[in-house]
């Protein structure tokens, strides 16, 4: 299956929400201001993956659309398969968390911790507990 058909054409279920939130620090003490992603979004060309609690071995979806806003890094994505696991534990928001591998490119340090200024985003998680309590998926639709 290409990226294209399971990016939301195979009738898999779809999300929506924010994975990253702007000026809120999380459990590791990062930071992140807005335009963070910015550089990462324009220079992408393939699609990004969504992974079952960051495990490359476990892609459950692909990310639909990216984008950065006011509030941070708001995604829509699609999960391959409506009968699995993840989807089902997202129906009961049993799991509703949303995290994301990244590399930290420009960052400083401050007193309170880490701020990011520009990172590599490399991929999209669906998890039970993400390290920015706010990063949460808000909207759920077969």
């Amino acid at each position: 299956m290409t990226p294209d058909q399971a990016r939301g054409r195979n009738g898999g279920l779809r999300l929506a929400g924010y994975a990253a939130l702007y000026g809120v620090p999380d459990a590791a003490r990062d930071t992140i201001l807005p335009g963070a992603f910015a550089r990462t979004l324009k220079d992408r060309r393939d699609p990004l993956p969504l992974y079952w609690q960051h495990q490359p071995e476990q892609r459950i979806g692909w990310i639909e659309q990216v984008e950065e806003d006011d509030r941070g890094l708001r995604i829509i994505a699609s999960i391959d398969n409506p009968a699995s696991r993840a989807a089902a534990q997202l129906k009961a928001r049993a799991v509703s968390g949303l995290s994301f591998g990244y590399r930290a490119r420009g960052y400083r340090h401050e007193p309170s911790g880490r701020v990011l200024e520009d990172v590599d985003l490399f991929e999209v998680s669906l998890v039970t507990h993400p390290l920015q309590h706010g990063a949460r998926v808000h909207f759920v639709s077969p």
